[in-house]
């Protein structure tokens, strides 16, 4: 009888498989690591802004608070960005001639806002309000970072549906009192499971529910 495979034919399919499985194991991790970068998910990008504005100085050194600037975070969805005159209520007193406020100035005396560049951005297809994040408890720090040390802003979390996610399943580590909101560093005092627990219940966190997929996606 005639032999059709030589006797290395074995060993070459089975080199064959072998290095099948690792391409493919290869390519999903690369697959998967691509699109947790931070190339893709843009953390600890920092954008070009009209202003290099600084909110380490602004609400870590001198403490303003971040609603003075972002008025609307309590009472609607988005947290919104300070009109010229918000700017101006201080630099019209101080640092009035500073070059790098010259777009300011120039923005208040055409009448047009200043065009900042999005940091924080959600897809369109995710239903979001900082309101309702606000009201129970989930302080600024928690998606946006130790925003009070940025020199420059920059998203230091990834907005991924699995951030989002692990905080729905157990929001309890996530929740503060009303008071310290946007208070960074905060700490919770003695169990912070337990205080986690007792705001939740206190705000009527419905628990088990808020990874239905309608309460983001609608």
């Amino acid at each position: 009888m005639t032999q059709i495979f030589s006797p290395a034919a074995d060993t070459w399919l089975r080199l064959f498989l072998l290095g099948s499985l690792a391409l493919t194991a290869g390519g999903v991790v690369m697959i998967v690591g691509v699109a947790r970068s931070d190339y893709v998910t843009s953390t600890n990008f920092r954008p070009s802004q009209p202003i290099p504005f600084s909110h380490r100085h602004h609400a870590g050194e001198l403490g303003i608070d971040c609603r003075y600037c972002h008025s609307s975070v309590e009472k609607g969805p988005h947290a919104g960005l300070p009109p010229t005159a918000t700017c101006m209520t201080c630099h019209s007193q101080i640092w009035t001639n500073a070059s790098m406020l010259k777009p300011v100035r120039q923005s208040l005396a055409k009448g047009k806002p200043i065009e900042w560049t999005r940091v924080a951005k959600l897809p369109d297809y995710v239903f979001f309000r900082h309101d309702i994040h606000i009201a129970k408890g989930v302080g600024c720090e928690t998606c946006h970072g130790r925003i009070d040390e940025m020199a420059l802003t920059y998203r230091a979390k990834a907005f991924t549906m699995q951030f989002c996610l692990d905080c729905h399943r157990d929001p309890a580590p996530n929740v503060r009192p009303v008071d310290a909101i946007t208070t960074m560093g905060w700490k919770p005092h003695g169990d912070a499971r337990a205080a986690g627990n007792a705001i939740a219940a206190h705000e009527n966190i419905r628990l088990g529910e808020l990874t239905h997929c309608y309460v983001c996606h609608r």
